[in-house]
């Protein structure tokens, strides 16, 4: 069997695939990328041919252009195709819409990239689907034990019962635009929350998208134009910077909130100024991460942007290969760094 080395290895540029001749996810424009899922430090403009979902081009296109590549290709899930001989099979990450893990085999050996992940139930997008493998490439954004997430219903219920004890003050949360303020607003409408979501305009072209792949947003308006002191006892979402700039001074005594899983870090949420800090990830915690790497039980693990060292270190103790990629330039909070249109 071939080395997993002479199939996929890092590069300056990203995960490269020599045979193939292509990328995965890469940090600069190439000449083929494949890519995971549409945030802005997987999803990047400028290469001359992009292979993903169906759903994940649209997200680029609505971030960058419709001219963001030369060239695309549109795989559904569980759609087998090749390029260079190396075959190519997409399953579903659990992350965001359209997010991919992507299945990489070539001369009897198979790879998985899985991308970001959970394996939590996420109303937005299809669950985690578990792809048999020889290595599996896989995150480590809370790859540490202390890293445990609580349901994000009883977060977002945390929300609502907040709403409920200062109807008089709007509610402000901070969530990245593409994939936690949309299953935010859907766990809202799931725990009974009928009046209209505010959102800020840089979420509107986005949560259009959703809603357009069928993920039913429920009654959503706009924040701009309100007058000073509106929103009392309502929900507003925005992008992070947006909750702490001069565009949250216009809303009636506001309650900050902001959904991540970085809030249950407690000096995260001072630092911030967060009064009501919600512990809602789209990224596998620890037990998520461990449970997966017991299930697939691969031949070798490779952990890369994240907290490599507790991961290797569980590996060895649970007799499982593992090695560190210390690939660069993947960060969850490059979405929190997008322009923000004024709203």
């Amino acid at each position: 069997m071939i080395r997993p080395e002479d199939l996929l290895h890092p590069t300056p540029g990203g995960l490269y695939c020599p045979p193939g001749d292509f990328y995965v996810d890469p940090v600069r424009p190439v000449d083929r990328a494949v890519i995971t899922h549409g945030h802005s430090d997987h999803a990047r403009a400028g290469h001359g041919a992009v292979l993903a979902t169906r759903q994940t081009l649209a997200i680029m296109a609505e971030r960058y252009g419709e001219d963001f590549a030369r060239r695309t290709q549109a795989v559904d899930y569980g759609q087998t195709t090749a390029i260079n001989g190396v075959a190519l099979r997409l399953a579903p990450a659990g992350h965001v819409l359209g997010s991919a893990q992507i299945e990489v085999r070539w001369k009897g050996l198979t790879m998985v990239v899985s991308g970001d992940y959970k394996r939590r139930r996420d109303p937005t997008c299809p669950p985690f689907e578990p792809m048999p493998c020889h290595v599996f490439i896989s995150e480590a954004t809370f790859g540490l034990p202390v890293f445990r997430h609580p349901p994000a219903e009883e977060e977002v219920g945390r929300l609502i019962r907040s709403l409920k004890q200062f109807p008089q003050r709007a509610h402000l949360v901070g969530a990245y635009s593409l994939g936690k303020a949309q299953r935010i607003i859907r766990l809202l409408r799931e725990a009974g929350w009928e009046r209209p979501i505010y959102t800020h305009g840089a979420m509107e072209r986005l949560n259009a998208l959703y809603q357009r792949e069928g993920v039913d947003l429920g009654p959503l308006a706009p924040t701009r134009d309100l007058p000073k002191g509106a929103l009392g006892g309502e929900v507003a979402i925005a992008p992070p910077s947006a909750i702490q700039d001069r565009w949250a001074r216009r809303f009636a005594d506001p309650v900050t909130a902001f959904a991540s899983g970085w809030m249950g870090v407690r000096a995260r949420a001072r630092q911030r100024g967060v009064e009501l800090p919600l512990v809602v990830s789209d990224h596998a915690d620890w037990a998520e991460l461990t449970a997966t790497f017991e299930e697939l039980r691969p031949e070798e693990i490779w952990i890369t942007h994240g907290r490599e060292e507790g991961l290797l270190r569980w590996a060895e103790i649970n007799g499982q290969k593992a090695r560190a990629l210390r690939l660069v330039g993947y960060d969850e909070e490059d979405e929190e760094r997008l322009d923000v249109r004024p709203d």
